[in-house]
């Protein structure tokens, strides 16, 4: 009796695994283009954003509609992965199989690779006129970059290559951003123990790396030489931005140096934390490939670069302010161009440039300090 219940029951509910193409499309208006709060809290973008990037994968990076999927659809799924939405939840939400899902992923990974070209920002030297008082004093300056860690999950044999100092299984990630706070260059797959200063100068000698003409440079933090191309602040001196609160003020051309030093290299700290904020999968260890890991940290930094094109004011940023062998650690081949830095080493000439500007920072604080009295 009860068996029969139970077929009666399943013969007045069946359940069909058709694809309701019309359920779906509705889902995702609501989802998608009911509103821009609805998007930019779903999807971290706003609906105007969210259809340039469509455009872009289509035309750019080859993406093309499926009998049962358009492109809309497609990079909904893509954009909620990296949210770290499991794929489960991912399936109760689109009404599709975990394989449709992994399988869309993945192309949408691939054709995101396709717009490094389009979406990474050309930097533009600090010029002589500039009134940024973050930036005025820094002339001929491109922006700012730093390493930072990505924690990951990989095979229990190559875990010690990627374990850092505190334990932690990550890759090394080498970030370069504009003034505007829009990457540059992002290099991905270094093994967690490797230097910044190693990846930097693996960076600069790939053929597709880090370009930086000659007489032009970019801010790093005491972690890199301070060499031709790499402005680096004074070691032994106060530094932090945290050290020059509470109204306190350089003693010295050195600090004095390393606070201006300090305001304006802080634009890639606030790239990397937006990153963090807008991007979950990024927070915590994922567990897909190395490689395709590797490919989520560059698609989440061009997707950054994106939402900061079109986005006026980035509630993030305002929240923060209180081909895939051209960006792994594994490729050996160099190039050397004399039009652009392929060098990291000291030199006389660098290190007095830097003590020069140092001096007329000072000279030009202490005077502003007098006329403020």
């Amino acid at each position: 009796m009860v068996m029969q219940m139970y077929c009666n029951r399943r013969r007045i509910c069946p359940k069909s695994y058709t694809v309701d193409y019309y359920a779906n499309r509705a889902k995702l208006r609501a989802l998608v283009y009911s509103s821009d709060t609805s998007c930019f809290n779903q999807l971290r973008m706003y609906g105007g954003t969210f259809d340039r990037l469509c455009g872009m994968l289509e035309t750019i990076g080859g993406l093309k509609p499926t009998k049962n999927m358009l492109v809309d659809e497609q990079v909904a799924i893509f954009v909620h992965i990296a949210h770290h939405v499991k794929n489960r939840v991912i399936q109760f939400q689109f009404g599709r199989s975990g394989e449709t899902i992994s399988r869309h992923f993945h192309m949408q990974l691939n054709a995101m690779m396709h717009l490094e070209e389009t979406l990474l920002k050309t930097p533009e030297p600090v010029p002589d006129d500039s009134t940024d008082e973050r930036w005025k004093w820094f002339k001929g300056c491109l922006g700012a970059l730093d390493g930072t860690h990505i924690k990951m999950t990989v095979p229990a044999k190559d875990q010690p290559r990627y374990r850092n100092r505190k334990g932690e299984i990550i890759t090394n990630v080498l970030g370069v951003c504009t003034r505007d706070g829009q990457f540059v260059y992002v290099l991905s797959g270094w093994k967690g123990f490797a230097a910044d200063g190693l990846v930097l100068r693996n960076a600069i000698l790939r053929p597709n790396g880090l370009k930086v003409p000659q007489g032009q440079y970019y801010l790093v933090d005491v972690g890199f030489t301070n060499s031709r191309g790499f402005l680096a602040p004074y070691r032994g001196q106060r530094y932090h931005l945290s050290e020059w609160r509470e109204g306190r003020h350089p003693t010295n051309p050195q600090e004095c140096f390393n606070m201006r030093h300090s305001s304006a290299r802080n634009v890639i700290e606030c790239c990397f934390g937006m990153l963090r904020k807008r991007w979950a999968i990024l927070r915590s260890p994922s567990f897909y490939h190395v490689k395709t890991h590797n490919k989520i940290i560059i698609g989440c930094c061009l997707l950054h670069n994106l939402i900061r094109q079109d986005t006026t004011l980035d509630q993030l940023e305002d929240a923060h302010t209180g081909n895939e062998d051209a960006h792994t650690g594994d490729e050996d081949a160099y190039t050397e161009d004399d039009d652009f830095i392929s060098t990291i080493e000291t030199s006389d000439e660098w290190s007095g440039m830097r003590d020069g500007l140092a001096v007329d920072m000072f000279n030009a604080f202490r005077g502003q300090t007098r006329r403020s009295r």
